[in-house]
């Protein structure tokens, strides 16, 4: 059964109770890197590690994602910049736990190629965040994996 999540806007990837940030380079530049963010919503299944199934809702304002293990959230898009910037908050949600939760993914050239970081930005009671700090290798390890995935899969575009 979904439940609704609290609706944070930005500033909530600076004021979450806890925040998740990992990062790593791809050969592809800003401009190649973004549309397979943004613009290519339902692809995010062949290179994000748990992402069984992904779609763009509301013209591109939102998405729907399921992973592996049966996991949904509905989101809202909250910041769609090329090149640069984009960010989605959950809306609803069948995890346990969960309060708020935004996602920030930023692009920085980088000689050829792009800097790409992950802000994972969530609130939830104590147990649940001590939880996610215990599951960060394991996020970390799932974002590293996921973008040499991406760098893999947009080399052969």
């Amino acid at each position: 059964m979904a439940r609704r999540l609290r609706p944070v806007e930005l500033d909530f990837v600076a004021s979450a109770p806890l925040r998740l940030v990992f990062a790593a380079e791809v050969a592809a530049p800003p401009e190649a890197v973004y549309p397979a963010l943004a613009d290519d919503v339902a692809g995010w299944s062949c290179w994000f590690t748990g992402v069984a199934r992904s779609a763009s809702t509301h013209d591109g304002k939102g998405r729907e994602v399921r992973l592996t293990g049966g996991t949904r959230f509905t989101e809202t898009v909250l910041a769609a910049e090329p090149g640069l910037r984009y960010a989605y908050r959950v809306d609803t949600t069948n995890a346990p736990g969960m309060r708020a939760l935004v996602e920030d993914w930023r692009l920085t050239p980088s000689g050829g190629g792009t800097r790409l970081r992950w802000t994972f930005a969530a609130d939830g009671p104590a147990p649940f965040r001590f939880l996610l700090t215990l599951a960060r290798p394991g996020l970390g390890r799932a974002f590293r994996e996921s973008a040499r995935a991406l760098d893999r899969r947009l080399a052969k575009a």
